[in-house]
């Protein structure tokens, strides 16, 4: 039986509570698969996150993803995962409490066992090794990996955390051949996929990947390879016409991040060096106008005025020191202080079912105040 208001309301006089009787109610965490760009933004400005520092760990994390992953001969799902969980981690860790390639191969570690490519912690520390260092080689069982092994574990559980456990991630490959398959053919589309392709692995340098669907992400892919290769733009065009599902905004904002990691990151891309700057430039100015003529936003659901308001804090100093060195700090607080010793931190994979849970118990656990005015009259 559910207690009445006055027994469960411990209701004080002139603003003092007293303490509750019974465990803390917790806290609870919901998995969110999509972002935007505004609060990507405000997210790396909590962090203290200097931009220019920033694309360049985010640039060489995926980088090194991408090595170790052909290095152990993985599957690109396997890629796609972990830099899903690589950019998901940074967005919720200060760059000071962490080292960026720590994090990339924890990310990969992580992806290997959700997908089913199982690679112990010092495999993926050796192979790391082993592309820095082509010349001398060291084998798994080597003892220069056993601390940096258990830094990739500590940092696994906190990856888990991050993604509240969701494991969920998209895999535009996959989608990507039967698109250009449908609308070139089998022989016909073949060079025009590959150079999709490499365009679908340099955009996951890019924070595409947790902010679009698999099929805006696959049509942003086909129809910029078709806009810089110049080949079945018209032909690319109709096939999305014809799809409900196709969404014009989400499509350009993709199309346009992409052209900024072109314009401005050009020799950390496959697909960057194969094409002139300036077609790149072109396009790109092209894609704004079309935007600034039909009175849309270069970024769907942002707010100008949000992010001129939000201040820009203090950049922390970055950790340099990679996996091969103790590089694990004695705390790492980011985010996390909300789950602190008072209370449970459990993840629910539903949102809907997380805020029906807190409304319910939200009024069992409300502090209720009774506040009045007291005359006093001052001595003479």
């Amino acid at each position: 039986m559910a207690p009445s208001n006055n027994e469960r309301a411990a209701t004080a006089t002139n603003g003092d509570a007293i303490a509750k009787i019974g465990p803390h109610p917790g806290f609870i965490s919901s998995s969110n698969q999509y972002t935007t760009e505004l609060k990507l933004r405000r997210m790396l400005k909590d962090n203290g996150c200097d931009p220019a520092r920033q694309d360049n760990y985010r640039l060489q994390g995926v980088q090194l993803i991408d090595n170790v992953r052909e290095y152990l001969q993985l599957p690109v799902r396997t890629f796609d995962t972990a830099c899903t969980y690589f950019h998901k981690f940074r967005l919720n860790f200060r760059d000071a409490e962490y080292n960026y390639q720590d994090a990339a191969l924890a990310a990969l570690f992580v992806a290997c066992k959700v997908e089913d490519t199982i690679k112990k912690s010092k495999e993926i520390l050796a192979a790391a090794y082993n592309v820095k260092n082509p010349d001398k080689p060291a084998a798994s069982d080597d003892k220069i990996f056993d601390s940096p092994g258990k830094i990739i574990i500590c940092l696994e559980r906190l990856i888990l955390e991050t993604i509240g456990f969701d494991f969920r991630t998209r895999y535009p490959q996959k989608l990507l051949v039967k698109v250009v398959r449908e609308i070139l053919g089998k022989e016909q589309g073949k060079q025009f996929f590959e150079t999709a392709y490499a365009m679908c692995i340099d955009m996951y340098k890019t924070f595409v990947p947790i902010k679009r669907t698999t099929f805006s992400m696959v049509m942003a892919v086909v129809e910029l390879t078709a806009l810089m290769t110049e080949q079945h733009v018209e032909k690319v065009q109709g096939y999305a016409a014809k799809k409900p599902q196709y969404h014009r905004g989400a499509v350009m904002e993709t199309m346009l991040d992409i052209l900024d990691l072109y314009v401005q990151h050009q020799k950390s891309t496959k697909l960057g060096p194969q094409f002139d700057q300036n077609k790149i430039i072109d396009i790109k100015i092209r894609l704004n106008n079309d935007l600034d003529k039909a009175f849309e936003p270069r970024h769907l659901f942002f707010c100008p005025r949000c992010e001129a308001e939000d201040p820009q804090p203090l950049t922390p100093a970055s950790a340099t020191s990679p996996a091969t060195s103790n590089s694990w700090p004695g705390d790492a607080s980011g985010r996390r202080t909300a789950r602190g010793q008072d209370g449970t931190m459990r993840f629910v994979f539903d949102p809907e079912s997380a805020k029906q849970e807190q409304e319910t118990t939200a009024e069992y656990f409300r502090e209720e105040y009774e506040e009045y005015e007291v005359e006093v009259e001052e001595p003479g």
